[in-house]
């Protein structure tokens, strides 16, 4: 999904990197108000795991290419903010580095990549859950992700077409009928890996608390 150089007019460029600049100045704030250092690692797992399957893409005729996104999967587990943050390390290394997705679009990719994505992704989480509880999770996590990418596939397609670089049309052919399709791994992916770390979370959750009981009274 990352937008290359000279997809986007100038209009476009510069629109979309001052809201983007905004957006990530705005989540490294609050990340830093809110974030718990034990929560660091696993941040940085996560960020690596987005990093290593966005690398796997493949183009789409008539726009840009289709990977695996992971902005749902990280505001699920730790908050959109936290999702913003990381999907824009990992465009902007992508884009330095690999030069895969351009730099004078940057602040686009990150628009749709990491704030559409992972802002819907999440909520869309919170509100199924707040609907079903926590007896359809998993369901949960795969709609949300699913849900995602559509919108931040939705999201390229409009600017697209504001740039006049495909019609409306062809755009949103193009990136959300494929990435309806993408969607459903990427689904698949979330739900299993937020399930699993939240069933893991539950459990530590519950030992800790019998093993400080434990460490007490050894000590008296």
């Amino acid at each position: 999904m990352h937008i290359p150089d000279g997809f986007l007019d100038v209009k476009a460029c510069v629109t979309t990197g001052a809201l983007g600049a905004g957006a990530v100045a705005y989540s490294l704030r609050k990340t830093r108000l809110t974030l718990v250092k034990s929560e660091v690692p696993k941040i940085a797992l996560i960020g690596a795991f987005i990093f290593a399957a966005q690398m796997l893409n493949f183009p789409i005729a008539g726009a840009t290419s289709g990977h695996f996104l992971g902005g749902a999967m990280a505001s699920i587990l730790f908050g959109p903010a936290v999702g913003v943050v990381i999907m824009a390390a990992v465009l902007i290394i992508q884009a330095l580095i690999f030069q895969d997705g351009g730099l004078t679009v940057l602040g686009a990719n990150i628009l749709c990549t990491g704030v559409i994505g992972s802002y819907v992704g999440y909520g869309v989480y919170r509100l199924g859950t707040a609907v079903l509880k926590e007896r359809a999770s998993r369901a949960v996590g795969f709609v949300s992700a699913w849900c995602s990418i559509v919108a931040a596939a939705c999201g390229v397609s409009l600017l697209l077409a504001w740039s006049d670089t495909f019609p409306i049309g062809v755009a949103l052919k193009a990136m959300a009928g494929w990435h309806s399709l993408i969607g459903l791994g990427e689904g698949l992916i979330t739900a299993l890996v937020v399930a699993y770390l939240r069933e893991r979370k539950v459990a530590f959750d519950d030992i800790a608390p019998d093993a400080a009981a434990g460490k007490e009274a050894s000590a008296g």
